[in-house]
C-alpha cells in the first residue's frame, strides 16, 4: 500500500467509544514499532509516549476534568473518556538539553528539532492506529494539566507533555472536508 492511501482516512474522530476488536497488545505494540522507526535528529531518542489504557484512561480525562475546574463541559470531556485510550506523547527535556550542551553549534536547534521529530511521531501513530481500524483525534490541554499528569504518574520534570491523543472505535465518520486548493499552500520552483 502506497503512504498516501495510509494517510487519507486519517480523520479527526470525536465519535467513539471502547467496543473494538483490537487487542490492547496490538496496540501497543503497533506504538512501540511507530515509535522505534520514527527519525529523531542526532538520534537523540527524546520522543517518549505513555499509552494509557481501561480505567486509567477513564481517570485521566476525570482528572483534566478536575483540572479545569469545570472550565471544560463534561460533555466534550466525557466524549474524550468514551474511547480505548490515550497516547500522552512528551519529549524528555533532559535529553535535548544535554545533546544541546554537547554540540553547542547546533544548541538552538535541538528544541525544534525534538518538536519536528514528536510531530512525526504523531501523524505515524495517528495513521497507524487508522489501520487498525480504529480512529483518533488530537488534544492539547496541556501545559494546564501538566504537573497533575505528572503525579498522576509518576513522571519526571523533565517530561515535557505536548498532546494528547484520544483514540478507539469509531462510531461515527466525520462530515467529508471541503476540497481546497492547494496551489495556494505548495509552490513549485523547477
Amino acid at each position: 500500500m502506497k503512504a498516501i492511501d495510509l494517510l487519507k482516512p486519517r480523520r479527526s474522530y470525536y465519535s467513539l467509544n471502547d467496543q473494538t476488536d483490537v487487542k490492547n497488545e496490538t496496540i501497543i505494540k503497533t506504538i512501540q514499532e511507530v515509535t522505534a522507526l520514527v527519525p529523531d535528529a542526532f538520534d537523540m531518542k527524546s520522543q517518549k509516549v505513555l499509552v494509557v489504557l481501561g480505567d486509567k484512561h477513564k481517570e485521566l480525562w476525570d482528572l483534566i476534568y478536575d483540572v479545569f475546574d469545570g472550565k471544560v463541559a463534561r460533555e466534550k470531556i466525557d466524549m474524550f473518556k468514551a474511547g480505548v485510550g490515550t497516547v500522552l506523547f512528551f519529549v524528555d527535556k533532559n535529553i535535548v538539553d544535554t545533546l544541546a550542551n554537547q554540540f553547542s553549534n547546533y544548541a538552538e536547534n535541538f528544541k525544534p528539532w525534538a518538536l519536528q521529530s514528536n510531530g512525526m511521531l504523531q501523524i505515524n501513530i495517528w495513521t497507524a492506529l487508522r489501520e487498525l481500524g480504529l480512529g483518533a483525534n488530537l488534544q492539547h490541554y496541556n501545559p494546564v494539566i501538566d504537573d497533575k499528569v505528572k503525579e498522576m504518574f509518576d513522571l519526571s520534570e523533565d517530561s515535557v507533555l505536548l498532546a494528547q491523543m484520544v483514540f478507539g472505535n469509531i462510531v461515527e465518520e466525520p462530515e467529508a472536508k471541503e476540497k481546497e486548493d492547494i496551489s495556494a499552500r505548495v509552490k513549485v520552483a523547477e
